[in-house]
């Protein structure tokens, strides 16, 4: 096992931030992981595990051993009459992969294009885009218990998918309970995710009722695209709206779109008419975030080296080219944006990455 000192991460996070890996042990396989806990002198040692970085805020060195997952491959594992199921390492790039399925003719996550990050990354997320989630075309994943070294698989529902949310995301059990991977508690801090399965239903059709997607059908003529077809659109929509991370150094959308009551929702209509806002299935209203903080005069303003971006609210980005924007500008800069909209709507913003 090869433990690198004092690693930069600046070209490990999209944000561009500057910071360092006190001890940073680069995961292959599975075999790797093991080895790290099975290390008597790491083993007890607090963990990091990080992915493509595009969905972090360093806000300073990082002392937790920093696993970096590099396992590639990409393959189909099964042909059934009513689905495909593909299975990725967690360290293949995620728009790569993407990109793969539709070359192999295997549909499905095209609604998913060019969303930053790694495979392994997705569930943790539950990364979602243009009208469909990872969870809809999720299947199973393998990752390894870094306190125990045992190795284990999850179904969606042991997942506990949520709005950008997973079981990864959440605090471990209270003591006493850690023995049991079965029991809906968190795994935050504790699992390391080495394969991801995905369910690509059969026969393939195509998720479009998204207003950006029916504006492209009405401007090319296009009335019934294919799977290639909605993922070049998706591309060219995403990269209209959204700073490349290898120009601007950003973490894509920073919060998340908040859910209100139908009630809460026609109040705040009745002061803004114009919030922009969707019906959720189980009767909620999701209100865009992007609208609230430029509704409140934040896009293209700056705190620092950090800025909100000008063509889109929602992405906080990394001015400051040779002197880069530190974590803490950034999370002063989300801090003021929190607090102007919650001071206007009474809306509280919830970040999507994670701050270290």
């Amino acid at each position: 096992m090869v433990v690198e000192k004092n690693v930069p991460l600046q070209s490990y996070n999209t944000f561009g931030i500057i910071a360092r890996a006190h001890n940073l042990v680069r995961i292959a396989d599975e075999a790797a992981a093991r080895e790290v806990v099975a290390d008597a002198m790491w083993r007890g040692m607090p963990k990091f595990v990080l992915g493509g970085g595009s969905n972090i805020v360093l806000t300073g060195d990082v002392k937790p051993l920093v696993l970096k997952v590099e396992i590639l491959g990409r393959t189909l594992i099964e042909t059934q009459p009513r689905a495909w199921i593909v299975e990725a390492g967690a360290g293949e790039n995620w728009a790569d992969f993407v990109r793969w399925t539709l070359e192999q003719d295997l549909p499905g996550l095209e609604n998913l294009a060019l969303i930053p990050g790694t495979v392994g990354a997705s569930p943790v997320q539950n990364i979602g885009a243009y009208g469909v989630e990872l969870q809809d075309r999720f299947e199973s994943l393998d990752a390894l218990d870094l306190n125990t070294g045992r190795s284990f698989t999850l179904n969606a529902a042991q997942c506990a998918f949520g709005y950008r949310d997973s079981v990864f995301k959440h605090p471990p059990a209270l003591a006493g309970q850690e023995d049991s991977l079965q029991q809906g508690f968190g795994l935050e801090g504790r699992a390391l995710i080495t394969r991801v399965r995905f369910r690509l239903p059969r026969p393939w059709k195509p998720v479009l009722g998204y207003l950006d997607l029916e504006r492209k059908m009405r401007e090319t003529g296009v009335a019934d695209p294919g799977a290639q077809q909605i993922h070049d659109w998706i591309c060219a929509i995403r990269s209209a709206k959204l700073p490349d991370p290898r120009v601007i150094g950003n973490a894509g959308s920073f919060f998340k779109n908040p859910t209100v009551t139908p009630e809460q929702c026609a109040d705040i209509i009745a002061r803004e008419p114009r919030i922009v806002h969707y019906p959720m299935p189980d009767g909620s209203i999701k209100l865009a975030a992007g609208w609230l903080i430029d509704a409140c005069g934040w896009k293209g303003k700056t705190v620092g080296n950090a800025g909100v971006y000008e063509k889109q609210a929602l992405v906080l980005v990394n001015r400051g080219g040779a002197t880069p924007a530190t974590g803490g500008e950034v999370m002063t800069l989300a801090g003021a944006i929190q607090t102007s909209v919650y001071e206007r709507f009474g809306i509280r913003l919830e970040p999507e990455p994670v701050v270290i």
